[in-house]
């Protein structure tokens, strides 16, 4: 059976000198894993190799889920995102392998999310419409911030920002202590911190914009790489593990 969908590619690996494995993550059918054979040829069916973060609209031949797909077409549509500007600046760089990273291992094969993909592919363009310079850095995570959260929200394990994970007090800026616990998994109040070994603190501007993420563009940068530690330690204890790019975006 072919599938026709709209696509962005997040991985794609060489499998011989002339084909390789392209993992795609699309609008109506979800992650799915797929052989494009001779895409490396010269005069490729699909135009050239796949690149990783190329956007457009995709054809397989879905051999069941057992089985790897088989890539039929794919046509990129330019001006969507643009691999030179992301390979020009490692951190913005670093930030699209991150999210990538995200959907292939926080999302099941033909489990759809067409408001995490639409979320994905405006991220993508997002940070690749121009150059962007190194002390605006902190609006590149902040996109990625944004994201990481949808990605929360659609798989259901969006964290609790509204109020104590524990007790449910409500949260708001009276609050003297502000705590996160992985383990509750949201904001832990200064009565509750006690029975969670694993909380960190966090400034109350950092819980405010985690709490009501219309404040992100605002916040200053430290409190922006606070709320992705906040997320990636999260995400990490979900795992079990840490995701292999969160080292670069939390070093840079």
């Amino acid at each position: 059976m072919l599938i026709n969908d709209q696509a962005v590619c997040i991985r794609a690996i060489d499998y011989s000198e002339t084909s390789q494995v392209v993992t795609f993550f699309a609008r109506q059918t979800g992650k799915i894993t797929a052989m494009a054979k001779g895409s490396k040829r010269q005069r490729s069916a699909f135009g050239g190799p796949v690149e990783q973060f190329s956007c457009g609209n995709i054809v397989f031949s879905d051999s069941g889920r057992d089985k790897m797909a088989t890539l039929v077409e794919f046509d990129p549509q330019t001006g969507l995102v643009d691999s030179s500007i992301l390979s020009a600046d490692i951190f913005v760089l670093n930030c699209c392998l991150f999210a990538g990273e995200l959907v292939n291992i926080l999302t099941e094969d033909y489990d759809p999310h067409p408001g995490l993909f639409d979320s994905l592919l405006v991220l993508l363009r997002n940070v690749s419409r121009q150059k962007v310079p190194k002390a605006e850095h902190d609006k590149v995570l902040a996109r990625l911030i944004l994201f990481q959260l949808c990605l929360l929200r659609e798989i259901g394990l969006y964290p609790v920002f509204e109020s104590c994970a524990n007790c449910k007090n409500p949260f708001n800026t009276q609050w003297q202590e502000v705590y996160f616990s992985y383990s509750a998994g949201g904001l832990i109040c200064r009565d509750c911190q006690g029975a969670f070994p694993d909380k960190i603190g966090i400034d109350r501007e950092c819980a405010k914009v985690l709490a009501n993420i219309k404040l992100l563009d605002s916040a200053q940068e430290r409190i922006v790489r606070q709320a992705e530690n906040v997320l990636v330690g999260y995400i990490t204890s979900v795992l079990g593990r840490p995701p292999k790019m969160a080292k670069y975006i939390l070093n840079l």
